[in-house]
């Protein structure tokens, strides 16, 4: 790898050698990472080059999963039968980009959510198929049989809730602060009751099993999974918007409690951009 990077960037800009030489020793290890598999190889390389972002290994380790219980994960390099997984984290970093660029068209000043580059960290879960997703320090971790990687859209949405989370860390779980009140006044109506939560809920994705609810209420959870779930559905209802499908009731409509989220999160992570018609 250092002999492959000697005399990059060699020039009078001692920053930009630096950046030079750093980009092409990722590029290096990317490519003696992925050299058994040239194809995911070529995927890993071209989403290092367009966003930065880098498609690596999660380290071995234990979890505790709260009510998914102790869990056990091992690394699972997206290569061979899990290749599909790398395609599904490339595209949605590729769509965010161009999501965010529309937005970006709309607001008033440089939107303060960062989406890459990302470190993707790829793992399997032993005799499980939870987490799917683990984001913490600007890095998602991506479970290969992770339940909810099933399609293109299940995994765009996935990703952006997690990196949704890598923001809300970022300002200090900004959620728990702004969001408990509202989050809390909907429990206290409805507990776990699915039937009194389904308009408040931001997605529809349910906890199966004793106790299970909708994700975002699931009282282990708490407030951040919520709020994440809420700028998902900002996602989702966006991007429909911006390539001209249907998006039906918005989110915000159904309830004040949504409105009230919905309000708080755009302010603090979209610039206030909100391009979905009023409510009637």
């Amino acid at each position: 790898m250092e002999a492959a990077c000697t005399g990059v960037g060699a020039g009078d800009d001692a920053n930009a050698n630096a950046d030079a030489l750093d980009t092409c020793k990722v590029r290096a290890l990317i490519v003696q990472r992925y050299a058994a598999d040239p194809k995911a190889q070529a995927i890993a390389l071209s989403l290092f080059e367009k966003t930065g972002t880098v498609a690596g290994l999660l380290a071995e380790q234990d979890m505790d999963g709260a009510y998914r219980g102790r869990l056990h994960l091992v690394p699972a390099l997206p290569t061979g039968p899990h290749r599909q997984h790398l395609r599904l984290a490339a595209d949605a970093v590729l769509d965010f980009q161009a999501f965010f660029s529309a937005i970006q068209g709309k607001a008033s000043g440089p939107l303060p959510f960062r989406f890459q580059p990302l470190g993707l960290r790829y793992f399997e879960s032993v005799k499980r198929r939870t987490p799917s997703a683990v984001a913490v320090g600007w890095t998602v971790a991506y479970n290969v049989r992770g339940s909810l990687f099933t399609s293109p859209q299940r995994t765009r949405e996935t990703l952006f809730h997690e990196v949704f989370h890598l923001n809300d860390q970022a300002r200090g779980w900004w959620s728990t602060r702004a969001l408990v009140d509202v989050y809390r006044r909907i429990v206290a109506r409805c507990g776990t009751d699915k039937t009194c939560l389904k308009p408040y809920a931001p997605d529809s994705i349910v906890v199966r099993g004793p106790g299970g609810t909708y994700y975002a209420f699931m009282p282990d959870n708490g407030v951040t999974e919520y709020a994440a779930d809420v700028a998902k559905r900002y996602y989702v209802e966006h991007r429909a918007h911006l390539r001209g499908e249907k998006v039906g009731t918005p989110f915000r409509c159904q309830r004040p409690e949504n409105a009230e989220a919905w309000t708080k999160v755009v302010d603090e992570f979209f610039g206030g951009v909100d391009l979905l018609p009023p409510c009637r």
